[in-house]
């Protein structure tokens, strides 16, 4: 759905984005990190045939953006990180101005509109002025339109800067639901825990340059080199649970497969040797050394800490 190629652009001697490679499938939701000024707006730009590369190349469906820039901007929508609305328009005009101009004609393009504010639970203030609207719902509206025409690409620019805890929440809803729709979507920020939970692609870009741009499974996996047992033992018959503790971490230090067992907040944390993949038999293992097992899972590793450990050192300001 969407390919670059060694897409770069210069001004002068400054590098605004360098070598950038992306390939993203339908369905994807990419999370683009970076601080400001790394080159997200750029590539975005780019994308959406707003501006030109220097050299490189970038498919849209199979579209490219030097030879077939209509079709792309038919397929693509692209929502910047502030755009004006007009003072004198309610919300529901200000939608059926933008479908006006996507040819959506008579009788479907009000309810196009319609449809479009219920999907961003704006239909409360289609009556509103647009200038009267929060930061928040002012992004709601923008959504909106880069939505009437049903694009299979949606390209957001920092949809969730400057908004309060609540209407971050409510965007990150919305950005799921999206995702459950076909569509491919890029949406960037430069805080990573705002798209930590809602993307299955991440790409950090820093001074232009993409230093890394995987699936999250991959990105933690990357960074997690062992994997770290959670286990709760009950107290059983005579037992104390703290003593059932202790001789769960003696049975487990001893086990061939486990590298340390040590006392975690409530349960033992049991670090498994690195070579070792497969547990599947260690539950089995331990109800038969008579343990009451309350609990056993993964530890997981959250797209924020792989986040810390992929970009240490490199001195970037996220």
């Amino acid at each position: 759905m969407i390919k670059t190629e060694n897409l770069t652009k210069k001004y002068g001697e400054l590098y605004a984005i360098k070598g950038i490679e992306m390939d993203l499938q339908q369905g994807d939701l990419f999370g683009f990190i970076g601080p400001n000024g790394a080159g997200k707006t750029t590539t975005m730009r780019i994308i959406a045939t707003l501006s030109e590369p220097s050299w490189g190349e970038a498919y849209v469906c199979g579209h490219s953006i030097y030879n077939e820039p209509k079709e792309i901007r038919r397929l693509v929508g692209y929502m910047p990180d502030f755009f004006g609305v007009y003072d004198d328009m309610k919300v529901i005009e200000y939608l059926e101005f933008f479908a006006a101009a996507y040819r959506i004609k008579g009788p479907a393009r009000r309810k196009k509109c319609d449809e479009m504010l219920e999907v961003v639970d704006l239909d409360f203030k289609r009556d509103a002025f647009a200038n009267t609207l929060s930061r928040g719902q002012t992004q709601r509206l923008g959504l909106a339109r880069v939505l009437l025409h049903d694009p299979q690409v949606l390209l957001l620019d920092e949809p969730l800067s400057g908004l309060d805890p609540r209407a971050r929440i409510e965007m990150r809803n919305l950005l799921r639901r999206l995702g459950q729709t076909g569509k491919t979507i890029i949406v960037s920020s430069h805080i990573l825990p705002e798209l930590a939970d809602v993307c299955n692609k991440i790409g950090i870009i820093d001074r232009g340059v993409m230093s890394f741009s995987d699936d999250v499974a991959a990105v933690i996996k990357k960074v997690r080199d062992q994997i770290i047992l959670h286990v709760g033992v009950g107290a059983s018959g005579s037992s104390s649970s703290d003593g059932e503790a202790a001789r769960a971490i003696k049975f487990l230090d001893s086990h061939e497969d486990v590298e340390s067992a040590t006392q975690g907040d409530g349960y033992v944390v049991a670090t498994l040797k690195k070579e070792v993949e497969d547990y599947s038999e260690l539950p089995t293992q331990l109800i038969g050394e008579g343990f009451k097992l309350t609990l056993f899972c993964e530890e997981e590793v959250n797209l924020e800490s792989a986040f810390m450990a992929l970009t240490k050192g490199t001195g970037a300001n996220f």
